[in-house]
């Protein structure tokens, strides 16, 4: 059985150490250890409507956000049979690519950290959010829905 490592949160707390310009009221990292189909199972009806809202999402990044706000997605991230889903910090979006630097303190991944540069294909995404300076957020909703799922 293979357990999946989920940096889930609606902001990484390793996000706020590296990045004082996010809100000291963003939420707090919850990480979530479950065995990764069951995971898959439970929230693919919303990377199914993170998926759908993603263009909107994207039109608007590359128009260019305002003043303060930041742009995450959320991705699985390999390394052999090891998996753990991280929030990623958008610096790019080209040609169905997404470049983003690492936002979370990875625990099962050993050869990729926090600050690394990853570049991943839009069909793989699994949220996206944008945190705003006052601490809120949008999108993020397959983290809202972890933060609150009973593995039972």
């Amino acid at each position: 059985m293979r357990i999946l490592l989920v940096a889930v949160a609606l902001v990484a707390t390793s996000v706020l150490a590296a990045d004082p310009a996010l809100a000291p009221n963003a939420p707090k990292d919850k990480p979530v250890q479950a065995e990764a189909s069951k995971m898959d199972k439970a929230i693919a009806p919303y990377v199914a409507q993170a998926r759908k809202s993603w263009p909107g999402a994207k039109k608007r990044y590359l128009a260019g956000l305002p003043k303060g706000e930041i742009f995450f997605v959320t991705a699985q991230l390999h390394e052999g049979d090891q998996m753990e889903q991280c929030f990623l910090r958008v610096t790019k979006i080209d040609a169905g690519k997404i470049t983003a630097t690492i936002a979370t303190d990875l625990l099962a991944l050993k050869k990729l950290k926090n600050g690394d540069t990853v570049t991943i294909k839009e069909s793989e995404l699994v949220d996206w959010m944008i945190a705003k300076p006052d601490g809120t957020e949008e999108g993020n909703v397959v983290g809202k829905f972890l933060d609150t799922w009973d593995q039972r």
